[in-house]
């Protein structure tokens, strides 16, 4: 285990935050608690945690992460809904990675009641 800071942002260490939605202790709560998650799990070149929480409607076959990408912050713009007390929800974030960001409002539902990824609109 790692006590380093969590790729996220959110304060505490990744085996405390991300880290254990990661391993499957426990699922994300909210839908900008799953979106900071995928976001760690592409830092860490999760895979299976990336496939394993997009809607099964949506996810693609298999998904291969290039190990070349360093991805260096993340920033929440907005969250709509999402919470514990909805079925859908939004959460706009900006990406930073090495050259350059990604803005994106991805969508989320719930799904067996677990928050899984369902896709994204790529914004200016």
């Amino acid at each position: 285990m790692t006590s380093r800071a969590c790729p996220c942002g959110l304060p505490g260490t990744y085996d405390d935050c991300c880290g254990r939605f990661h391993r499957g202790t426990v699922g994300a709560p909210t839908a900008e608690a799953l979106m900071r998650s995928r976001y760690s799990a592409f830092v860490k070149g999760d895979a299976g945690y990336l496939l394993r929480t997009w809607h099964p409607r949506t996810r693609p076959e298999r998904l291969e992460l290039d190990p070349r990408m360093r991805w260096t912050g993340l920033e929440i713009v907005d969250s709509t809904d999402g919470s514990a007390f909805h079925a859908t929800g939004t959460v706009t974030f900006r990406a930073s990675y090495r050259g350059g960001s990604l803005h994106e409002r991805s969508r989320f539902e719930r799904v067996g009641g677990a928050w899984v990824y369902v896709d994204g609109e790529f914004l200016d």
